[in-house]
């Protein structure tokens, strides 16, 4: 199965509640918080919504 690498790279200060939550809810908290997510079309959607925060990379 493939994974991908998601890494909070911005503060989430300033930012909208739905946002905040979408980060919260991949395990991401802190800058430079990072964690494994199975690569399926729930992730893929988490990780557009945020991905002016985040960076990622796919295994």
């Amino acid at each position: 199965m493939n994974t991908v690498t998601v890494t909070l790279k911005k503060s989430l200060i300033g930012y909208k509640k739905d946002q905040i939550c979408t980060a919260h809810s991949l395990g991401l908290r802190k800058v430079g918080d990072s964690c494994v997510q199975p690569l399926n079309g729930q992730t893929r959607g988490k990780v557009q919504k945020i991905s002016h925060l985040v960076s990622v990379v796919e295994h």
